[in-house]
């Protein structure tokens, strides 16, 4: 029977978002970010602890934050895969001028929204193409759960991408954990399969 898909988020990073810089930083600040680790203080709750240890295959981003989230929920225990296609969506930051400084979370809000309405300078994954590489993950995610569960440790607007494409491929979402947060994950069953428990019960 095919397995479920997970989507986890990754823990804290070990980088201070209480700082206020202009756009042209804040490209440099997300440099930083995709190259840090996770803080010293983070530990992955049990609930996904016990959903890696269930899972036929754990995947990850390459990204060092998912990287090391995927090696905690494992507990370094299993090898697991990192692969650059499931890697966040682009967050290039928005051409405006240096007097504006905020701090880098609202400095996402705002960047993630020109990236969505289709800013996106050269070199730089757009929007529509980074629909086109959530295809390509549900796909392969979908392959893999024809072997038994799989976990995937990636990013948060990534993780809200596949949502939106699994659930229009007809898997169905049974669970949320934690929102949006660090650490948060969500749980598909395969298409089908609540209605064909409902239809064995009903013929018993």
């Amino acid at each position: 029977m095919t397995g479920r898909i997970i989507t986890a988020r990754h823990g804290r990073p070990d980088l201070s978002r209480d700082l206020k810089i202009t756009a042209k930083e804040y490209g440099g600040w997300w440099m930083r970010y995709d190259a840090s680790g996770l803080a010293p203080d983070e530990r992955p709750p049990e609930g996904l602890k016990k959903l890696a240890k269930a899972a036929t295959t754990v995947l990850s981003s390459t990204l060092p934050r998912a990287i090391e989230t995927a090696r905690q929920a494992t507990g370094g225990a299993r090898d697991v895969p990192a692969d650059p296609m499931f890697v966040e969506a682009p967050l290039p930051p928005p051409p405006l001028p240096n007097f504006v400084k905020l701090k880098p979370g609202a400095w996402g809000v705002v960047s993630r929204s020109f990236w969505f309405w289709g800013y996106a300078p050269d070199g730089v994954e757009s929007h529509m193409e980074s629909w086109g590489r959530v295809r390509k993950i549900t796909a392969r995610l979908t392959d893999y759960a024809r072997d038994g569960d799989v976990l995937l440790c990636a990013h948060g607007y990534l993780n809200w991408m596949i949502d939106q494409r699994l659930r229009k491929e007809g898997w169905a979402r049974t669970e949320r954990a934690g929102g949006n947060h660090y650490w948060s994950w969500r749980i598909y069953e395969p298409p089908g399969l609540k209605e064909n428990v409902e239809a064995t019960a009903a013929a018993e």
